[in-house]
């Protein structure tokens, strides 16, 4: 990932934002290694129980740092040592909820509670914000500065991730916060939940809202607190989910107008002539029609589950499928393996191969795939259930499920060496998404999460 800013900006872009979950109890789940052993004797753990042993190792790589804790997002060979990305913790919260455990319901409550503590422990506001990401251990910066501290700095405060720049606030990552500590206040009735989320749809609606001619809510704000003049597709879909809950949970009926003027705007970037969702708009007025990302296509279905927008779906396997092998240019998969799925946008497939993603990092490979994206992907298809979605599915959860087997070997948490084949990459090879950052073949708690969503058929943006 980098920190330049690309062309009609997608959730992931890094706005100079940080937004962070934290985690508590280090005690009341299962070890990491035990989950990956499994509880069947000599028998091989399964993909899934291997998956959420990732999981909790990369929550609990820090343990001498206190029971508040995030979940680093991505392995410490990707260079963003111990970031944890908002966004990353709230899938890792809802995908613990999918498990559907006593040890998933404890680990998903530890999430929550931490959310609530960066909240509410912000080092520079009181408004129900949080950050892009925060840091969860310490780690010395390149430039030889040394950061000793876990997720809750000596004064209390959450230890925001300032050296990358992540300390702005999306409305798509406060929306995914807000969806997991809201499906957490209905699985556990617990009225603090339900408060903290309350307070980030009240920040969405104070910052995000416009008036503009295409409607909707805007991106967020950088670390400067200066509102972003993009409107996302993604952000958008996501309130449409999150508002909804909140009208749910509260009683509250203005929640729905809110969910209304989301889904409004989603619905105004359908392309009917080629059954695909564009991904939003720079300045209010004028359609963003290039690149189209993979993720508005099946978000939508998800958050929506309308049969006529469900065309998205057959137009990210017809557009977005791709085949990644060694033989591929710039591939990094290793001699005698193939992967298949999708990629992040149109722009992916027309990256140019001689050039590196960004500076310092390497060439992308066109035939990357995006296993993030794959198993939202699949869990879309599985809720559409025409026919030959199962099938697909299947084939894409399978691919995933040999590069957790296969890729991503020797790669650490917190120094620490990771259970056997636990764990995502976010791609089979070097990707360039076509919104200014790349993904890498490391191994990573969203991918992760959603491929485990996916394979529960937990769909976190239902209502």
């Amino acid at each position: 990932m980098t920190g330049r800013q690309g062309p009609a900006l997608s959730r992931r872009s890094l706005i100079g934002a940080g937004l962070g979950i934290t985690a508590a109890g280090f005690t009341t789940a299962a070890p990491a290694q035990a989950l990956a052993a499994g509880s069947t004797g000599s028998r091989p753990a399964s993909a899934p129980v291997r998956g959420h042993a990732f999981l909790a190792a990369a929550m609990d790589a820090y343990p001498d740092h206190g029971d508040l804790r995030l979940t680093q997002s991505y392995t410490d060979q990707a260079g963003l040592f111990s970031t944890a990305f908002t966004y990353d913790n709230a899938l890792a919260l809802l995908a613990h909820l999918a498990a559907r455990t006593p040890a998933g319901l404890a680990r998903a409550k530890a999430l929550g509670d931490a959310l609530l503590h960066a909240q509410s422990h912000d080092p520079a506001y009181d408004d129900g914000r949080l950050r892009q990401a925060y840091n969860v251990g310490p780690y010395t910066f390149y430039d030889g500065s040394l950061q000793p501290d876990g997720f809750v700095r000596a004064d209390g405060t959450a230890n925001v991730g300032t050296q990358f720049g992540f300390t702005g606030t999306a409305v798509g990552d406060m929306a995914w916060a807000g969806i997991a500590l809201g499906a957490l206040a209905r699985r556990t009735g617990a009225r603090r939940f339900v408060e903290g989320a309350v307070r980030i749809g009240e920040w969405i609606e104070l910052t995000g809202r416009t008036d503009e001619p295409l409607g909707g809510y805007k991106f967020g704000v950088n670390g400067a607190n200066q509102k972003l003049p993009f409107t996302s597709t993604e952000h958008n879909t996501d309130l449409v989910c999150f508002f909804g809950r909140l009208a749910r949970l509260t009683g509250d009926r203005v929640w729905l107008e809110r969910r209304g003027r989301a889904g409004a705007f989603v619905r105004r970037m359908w392309e009917p002539s080629g059954g695909f969702f564009y991904t939003g708009t720079n300045d209010g007025v004028t359609v963003n029609k290039f690149p189209v990302p993979e993720d508005t296509q099946t978000w939508t279905h998800l958050a929506l589950g309308s049969r006529r927008h469900s065309r998205s779906l057959d137009w990210a396997l017809a557009e977005l499928s791709v085949r990644d092998h060694s033989g591929r240019t710039n591939s990094t998969v290793p001699v005698g393996q193939s992967y298949e799925g999708v990629t992040f946008s149109s722009a992916s497939l027309l990256a140019n191969e001689d050039a590196p993603i960004a500076e310092g990092q390497p060439r992308p490979d066109r035939n990357g795939v995006w296993f993030e994206g794959t198993a939202h992907l699949a869990l879309a298809l599985r809720e559409r259930g025409a026919r030959g979605d199962e099938a697909d599915a299947r084939r894409l959860l399978t691919s995933i499920e040999r590069a957790q087997d296969l890729l991503g070997e020797d790669q650490t948490v917190g120094g620490k060496v990771l259970p056997e084949r636990s764990g995502v990459v976010s791609a089979s090879s070097p990707l360039d998404t076509g919104f200014g950052f790349g993904y890498y073949p490391y191994r990573h708690t969203g991918a992760t999460a959603w491929y485990l969503m996916a394979a529960a058929r937990f769909n976190p943006l239902q209502v």
